[in-house]
């Protein structure tokens, strides 16, 4: 059969109460993006040419969130049951012609390869009308069922509540997750009716239609994990807990080594290349590349940062959005960087706050080191040339120069830009008194001994 185009329809429109939550309920994050998403990713790499979300409360929400991906958006203004909402896919698909994927916006784990099989199983020769996403779950909870024989062919499926025990006692439950053709859905979503015990007009319904009129419903099944839905806190933590296990195996598969990878958080996008070592207790945010032989030591947070090969970071370091660290570059213990570039060989090992900065190869920053770049209103740059030398406890106001091996003292703050090969140095006068310390302790002694508790609070503080 003719390959057909595939449209996807997101059911969005539920109230999320039990998140508990301003945000809408598929916006929570999962990695750093939101479930919704992750869904998007799966249904873009399957091919899905069309997708249209269907949403209801806080509509805007979702709108904002997908609008650059250019999908088409559908209200829901009542929440009726699950083939309503389907149904008002229907104008933003007109003319569309092909096979129509029903999917739920809080099933973030669905896997392009699903998406694919069931679309397939729908174009086989026996030509089934509609093909359903089964699973067997540890716990079966409230799931509908599905009755079918080994085959796959579906003779009948009942909601949880309108269920009878022998068929609750059936262990394969539907996901909701439907392929029909187009052609097919709308006149079996508009039969549907809502006799039942909820007064809803259920999905699964299409199913009995199609048997009523003769022609064939196949389940496809696939793993419990890949069609958990997210209705919780609680729920998304487990959500949570699940694609960070899988991506730690990925990483260590792949050529990485986690110390203790329980204690490692990643993003949905962190790119990590081979003999990477990540210590314990590190969280990686969104928008992170680590090229082949770093090194992360424990307590980092890297977000938005780009580090090349052969650079150590950490302990206690945050690189933060725009960070660039260059071939075999070195931040150590409680440094912070954001939107600066460290060139090949550069060293911020202590204490250090590398802000709208360039640092050059091979430049070393001292402890304490600090670019004000901020002046309350605009940020300004700090350029350090290559080889120079950064005395510790140094404050670099920006926009400030140092040039190339040049050297500026420590406990100095610069301001006005330093030329290649120079010293710099700024320190007021040191003022020297022999003998004035002696005195004031003799004399505070004194005041305490005489029960002066003015002068002993005075001396203490002092």
């Amino acid at each position: 059969m003719a390959e057909q185009p595939l449209a996807a329809i997101i059911l969005a429109a539920g109230q999320g109460t039990r998140m508990k939550s301003d945000l809408h309920k598929v916006l929570h994050p999962i990695a750093g993006l939101p479930m919704l998403h992750h869904l998007l990713e799966s249904l873009n790499a399957a091919g899905a040419a069309r997708q249209v979300f269907v949403v209801g409360a806080r509509r805007e929400q979702v709108e904002a969130s997908v609008a650059p991906r250019g999908v088409d958006i559908a209200h829901q203004a009542e929440q009726l049951g699950t083939a309503h909402a389907a149904l008002q896919a229907k104008a933003a698909l007109t003319g569309f012609d092909g096979i129509a994927i029903v999917c739920f916006g809080d099933t973030p784990f669905l896997k392009p390869e699903t998406i694919s099989r069931l679309k397939e199983r729908l174009l086989a020769k026996d030509a089934p009308r509609v093909a359903v996403l089964g699973f067997v779950p540890e716990d079966t909870k409230a799931y509908g069922r599905i009755i079918a024989d080994a085959s796959g062919n579906i003779a009948k499926m009942v909601e949880f509540k309108d269920a009878s025990e022998a068929e609750r006692a059936v262990k394969l439950c539907n996901s909701g997750v439907t392929a029909v053709r187009t052609a097919d859905l709308w006149p079996l979503l508009e039969r549907v009716g809502n006799d039942n015990a909820t007064g809803e007009y259920y999905l699964p319904d299409i199913v009995m239609l199609a048997l009523a009129d003769g022609d064939r419903a196949v389940v496809v099944e696939t793993d419990a994990d890949e069609l958990i839905g997210i209705n919780s806190r609680a729920e998304l933590a487990e959500a949570e807990a699940i694609w960070q296990a899988r991506r730690r195996a990925q990483a260590m598969a792949e050529g990485a080594t986690l110390i203790a990878p329980d204690t490692v958080w990643f993003a949905y996008d962190t790119v990590i290349g081979r003999d990477v070592v990540i210590q314990p207790n590190v969280v990686f945010g969104p928008g992170v590349t680590l090229a082949d032989n770093v090194v992360i030591r424990a307590f980092c947070e890297i977000v938005g940062a780009t580090v090349a090969d052969g650079c150590i970071v950490g302990p206690f370091t945050r690189l933060l959005p725009g960070t660039e660290m260059q071939q075999g570059s070195r931040v150590g213990n409680f440094v912070e960087v954001k939107n600066a570039v460290l060139g090949a060989g550069a060293k911020a090992n202590h204490l250090t706050y590398l802000g709208d900065a360039t640092v050059g190869a091979n430049a070393n920053i001292g402890a304490g080191t600090i670019t004000c770049n901020y002046d309350g209103y605009f940020k300004y740059q700090t350029v350090i040339g290559d080889n120079a030398f950064i005395g510790s406890n140094s404050a670099l106001i920006a926009p400030v120069k140092i040039g190339r091996d040049a050297i500026v003292a420590a406990g100095s703050a610069v301001s006005r830009d330093v030329a290649d090969g120079e010293l710099r140095m700024v320190r007021a006068e040191q003022l020297v008194k022999p003998g004035r310390a002696d005195r004031f302790h003799d004399a505070m002694r004194k005041k305490k001994r005489e029960g002066n508790w003015h002068a002993s609070i005075v001396a203490e503080g002092a």
